[in-house]
């Protein structure tokens, strides 16, 4: 892994702490940068230890979007051959839960970025965007489609057809960040939240990850049997009777995974 350009802290708490590092272009998603974070995704997602992930740009900016450089002389072949879609695919695919942690601005591919996370904390001083059209582009990383099904075809359309950058205040009416917290507490309320996650059944975060991302793309009826099954395979697992246990004899659980 390149530590210029991104850091890994693994926590013993079952916490891991990714962070964008390229402050001179504002955390610019150039190329490698986005080859270091699917490497390191598929590493996490891989490790038993892992629990929970939080990813951020740190204290000042999240990404200010793709590293716009890489576009001056590409062409269609050119960007077809890049495949970044594979890239993304390595974040959308780990099965452990992602909080991002939004300060300053997450504009374009940050904005996708983002987006690609389960929770979303956001510091007051954030602002969210997908300003492509202003560079007769659009959002080619799941701005149209995810912003779509965060906030409806209405409020989509006039960010993504205006570029219209937009404040943590109007991303939480809208429903596209989970919480707004002071800037100097976002890392840390999202280490907060990773933390209680990381505490429960991984079995059982996976399977409400899962069954909750699956079913947003479903007819509500199929949707409802898939949580079903999940719900029942649960009570196979030793966690869940350690869960119960647990509960009745007024203690913390210790949840194995298994």
């Amino acid at each position: 892994m390149n530590k210029e350009i991104l850091n890994l802290d693994i926590q013993s708490n079952g916490v891991a702490i990714v962070e964008l590092h390229r402050p001179e272009a504002r955390n610019a998603l150039n190329l490698e940068l986005r080859q270091q974070l699917a490497a390191t995704f598929a590493q996490l997602a891989a490790s038993d230890s892992v629990r929970a992930i939080v990813i951020t740009g740190g204290e000042k900016v999240f990404a200010a979007g793709a590293d716009i450089r890489d576009f001056t002389t590409a062409k269609t072949v050119d960007m077809h051959l890049r495949h970044t879609e594979q890239y993304w695919q390595a974040i959308i695919d780990c099965p452990k839960p992602i909080i991002a942690a939004v300060n300053g601005y997450a504009l374009g591919g940050g904005c996708e970025l983002a987006m690609h996370a389960d929770i979303i904390i956001a510091g007051k001083s954030a602002q969210f965007g997908q300003p492509e059209v202003k560079l007769g582009l659009m959002p080619g990383a799941g701005g149209t489609q995810r912003l779509l099904r965060a906030v409806g075809k209405f409020k989509a359309m006039q960010i993504v057809l205006t570029g219209k950058i937009f404040s943590a205040e109007e991303a939480d009416k809208i429903g596209l960040v989970s919480e707004v917290v002071e800037d100097d507490q976002t890392i840390a309320k999202a280490i907060e939240v990773a933390t209680q996650i990381a505490q429960f059944s991984p079995i059982a975060v996976e399977q409400i990850k899962e069954v909750t991302t699956l079913g947003a793309n479903m007819p509500l009826y199929g949707a409802l049997a898939l949580e079903r099954k999940a719900f029942q395979i649960l009570f196979d697992t030793q966690d869940q009777k350690e869960g119960i246990n647990a509960f009745f004899e007024k203690r913390s659980p210790q949840y194995q995974g298994k």
